[in-house]
């Protein structure tokens, strides 16, 4: 059985990744929650660090291999199931360049409009950065669609470059991000899909906060709504 270790469900994008992918190809696996604690200096570094080398979520437990860096696990579950990348040659090279692009990229939109699955928040401005962010997303989004007929980024099926940018969703539903039709029916898609149906849920209903993550989505912009369970901090 899989292990899969991952933190709040409001805030980590990172741990979406894998679980999402998972969940929606039907791989089963037992899910382990370690919330992210109140900064303290090391706090999360010593709690990560009992599954994982690098003190960071995801990380994946099997047959007593870890694995780490939600890359390093889909590539890892790809070896081992049918549809993690699709099956099409050109499509798969495509997937894998767009998921590397996520991985890697996108700092703007990261830095400004951080996962909070919980909120609404209308952003004040946007920097040049976040607009070019944005207009690439939209981009690649929409070549994708067009390239290899939908509904999903490589084709009819959901597989690991839709898992790359399924925090993008909630990101584009916390911010209120502009899009172009295609791409916007895209994000709609996937927060229509069981598993991100289920991530979200489960997201509203915890009680922890953490004062980096908050701080870091009211700087965005102005609060209008926070859908959450009461905080227990």
């Amino acid at each position: 059985m899989y292990e899969l270790y991952i933190a709040n469900k409001n805030y980590s994008s990172w741990s979406l990744r894998p679980w999402v992918l998972m969940r929606e190809l039907g791989l089963a696996f037992n899910e382990h929650i370690v919330p992210f604690t109140d900064g303290a200096a090391g706090s999360n570094w010593d709690a990560f660090r009992s599954f994982s080398p690098t003190g960071k979520v995801p990380a994946l437990i099997h047959d007593g291999t870890s694995l780490w860096d939600s890359l390093g696990i889909v590539e890892y579950l790809a070896e081992r199931h049918e549809g993690v990348w699709p099956s099409d040659p050109q499509a798969r090279a495509w997937a894998r360049c767009a998921a590397a692009e996520m991985h890697s990229g996108f700092g703007a939109l990261r830095e400004n409009c951080t996962m909070n699955c919980g909120i609404r928040v209308r952003l004040e401005q946007l920097s040049d950065a976040l607009q070019r962010d944005i207009a690439r997303l939209d981009e690649l989004w929409t070549e994708g669609l067009q390239r290899f007929g939908g509904p999903f980024l490589a084709g009819a099926n959901f597989s690991a470059v839709d898992a790359f940018f399924a925090p993008v969703a909630f990101r584009v539903q916390t911010y209120g991000l502009k899009l172009s039709p295609a791409a916007q029916a895209y994000a709609t898609r996937l927060l229509g899909l069981p598993a991100m149906q289920q991530w979200q849920t489960d997201a509203l209903a915890e009680s922890w906060r953490e004062p980096g993550h908050e701080a870091e989505a009211k700087a965005a912009g102005t609060l209008l709504q926070d859908l959450r369970s009461a905080p227990s901090n």
